[in-house]
């Protein structure tokens, strides 16, 4: 099967992978989640859900640094498990990152719509409590073709444009941060929670939406096999994008913390945004906005270049339909694989911004699962390949056993109703088991096409490494 060309560099892989975390929504919806935790429950849950986050990565970085393929977690599990396990991994991470994507969708003409309000009247419909207009729908699906249309003509072109975007919301940020700190106070920070709430509860609710936010590095390892550098560089960009996305979003959060009483940002719909402006800095509420804005656009081109991939992957093991392993001649690029994108962001975009937190929630499911066995599939691959070493190497393998553990663990809490991070009964039970049985069906219909693991495993890998591999065996 053919190849993906190597063209990507070190430091645009690393923005590729922060750029791909740092979203829209949480500049804005932080005057939710401050009401509903307080600020100390989100950003303490944001430094607990990074922990947990950098523990997990550590089985993707030595695994990408092993197998530099494209869909990564594909090639890891199926090496390790097989392809049930493979196919599940893949759905998993397609399904988390499907629900950042229909959720822009309608993003994009929601941040509009707070400078053109008359984008939120006319006729619509209502879905969760949210008027969604048709002309909002209509916006947010030619922005969703936008960025599709970037995406067909390769990651040259998209990791270049990542780039631009991502100094601009380093510049933001700065300013936002440096404002927030110099010119705010700690007075209104602390106290951090709400009197006669319970911090530590707080801060474990939030865990759950800030895994979701945090998802977005794994298109590290998922576009390795497009990586032009030596394979350990690909494990250090893993956790580097990490690092690099949760502190932008932990300091930047606090900064907006400082410079306002965070119990009024809880009040105001648009959150950092407004409570800057509230602050006396109406520059850096605008500034703020842009923030939201360029941070659409990072994650929704990250993740939107990154869930082709998967499908990519899936179907050169025979685990979807093999047209979606065709890879355009001209743009290098898995064209079928993201045109089904285009149609599944769509397809569920149109649920609209009253299905955000449905979508935060059930992307934090699908990805604390994901992690889980990623890291299982490390102790198999070091078990029956003990001497492959791609030059990132774990000295100990408990680190990232914690965090497969300890994403498993939030993972089955999701499901447990009276848990403090259960799914909304049933809205976002119903959404699950949708998901679910869809990939039971293309898991069914593409039974005539499943491989036998050799086979599988030559297609995933390649002919390099798949000779590695059986030397190695």
């Amino acid at each position: 099967m053919q190849n993906l060309s190597r063209h990507i560099s070190f430091p645009r892989l690393l923005i590729l992978g922060a750029s791909s975390v740092i979203g829209s929504s949480w500049i804005y919806t932080n005057g939710i989640f401050f009401e509903k935790y307080g600020a100390g429950g989100e950003i303490f849950g944001f430094v607990l859900a990074t922990f947990i986050t950098i523990l997990a990565s550590l089985s993707f970085a030595e695994l990408s640094s092993i197998f530099p393929r494209s869909g990564g977690p594909v090639v890891y599990s199926y090496l390790a498990f097989g392809q049930k396990w493979a196919f599940a991994t893949g759905w998993a991470i397609l399904g988390a990152y499907l629900s950042a994507l229909s959720f822009y969708v309608t993003a994009s003409s929601m941040l509009l719509a707070t400078i053109f309000p008359q984008m939120s009247a006319g006729p619509g419909y209502t879905i969760a409590g949210a008027h969604v207009s048709l002309i909002e729908l209509a916006v947010g699906v030619a922005f969703t073709l936008f960025i599709f249309s970037l995406n067909i003509r390769g990651t040259k072109l998209t990791a270049g444009v990542q780039a631009i975007l991502f100094i601009g919301l380093l510049i933001l940020g700065s300013a936002l941060v440096v404002t927030g700190f110099t010119q705010g106070s700690p007075a209104n920070f602390w106290p951090a929670f709400s009197a006669g709430s319970q911090p530590f509860a707080n801060v474990v609710r939030f865990v759950l939406p800030a895994m979701t936010f945090l998802t977005g590095w794994e298109v590290v390892t998922i576009l390795a096999e497009e990586a032009a550098m030596p394979p350990k560089k690909i494990g250090k960009a893993v956790v580097g994008a990490i690092l690099l996305a949760a502190g932008y979003y932990i300091i930047v959060l606090l900064a907006s913390a400082w410079v306002y009483p965070w119990h009024k940002t809880a009040t105001f719909p648009m959150g950092s945004i407004t409570a800057f402006t509230k602050a006396g800095f109406p520059l850096l509420g605008t500034a703020a906005y842009l923030i939201a804005f360029l941070g659409l656009f990072t994650s929704f081109i990250g993740l939107f270049t990154a869930a082709p991939r998967l499908i990519l992957s899936l179907a050169r093991a025979g685990l979807l339909p093999p047209k979606f392993a065709e890879i355009s001649v001209k743009r290098n690029t898995p064209i079928n694989a993201t045109i089904l994108v285009l149609a599944f962001a769509i397809g569920f975009g149109w649920l609209g911004k009253g299905a955000m937190t449905y979508f935060l929630d059930l992307g934090g499911f699908f990805v604390a699962m994901a992690w889980a066995i990623t890291a299982m599939a490390l102790r198999r691959t070091r078990r029956d390949y003990p001497t492959l070493d791609g030059g990132f190497r774990l000295r100990h393998l408990w680190p990232s056993t914690l965090g497969g553990l300890l994403a498993v663990i939030i993972a089955v809490s999701t499901l447990y109703p009276k848990s403090p991070v259960a799914l909304a009964w049933p809205t976002e039970y119903i959404m699950l088991a949708v998901w679910i049985g869809l990939g039971l069906l293309f898991y069914w219909l593409g039974r005539s096409n499943h491989q036998e693991k050799d086979q599988a495993l030559h297609h995933l890998l390649g002919e390099t490494e798949y000779q590695r591999l059986k030397k190695k065996a």
